[in-house]
């Protein structure tokens, strides 16, 4: 499986969190909204500009800065 960042993922297209390389408050913020490794995310939408991207993971919708998702590593699926 390939290891990219969760920004360079399509819409529609699914992956697992393989780790996430952020410290300090961003990186406390992004695993208390269940983005930990194992989870399972799917991208739901982007913006026009691409910045913010939607996701589905664990039943509900989130949405993230492309500041914040470049500090996201999956698996593509």
């Amino acid at each position: 499986m390939a290891k990219i960042n969760l920004r360079e993922l399509q819409v529609d297209q699914t992956g697992v969190i393989s780790s996430v390389n952020a410290n300090g408050e961003m990186g406390r913020r992004i695993r208390e909204m269940g983005l930990v490794p194992g989870k399972e995310v799917k991208v739901q939408g982007k913006a026009p500009l691409f910045d913010p991207v939607s996701l589905r993971i664990m039943g509900f919708t989130l949405t993230l800065r492309n500041n914040e998702a470049d500090h996201i590593q999956v698996e593509v699926n």
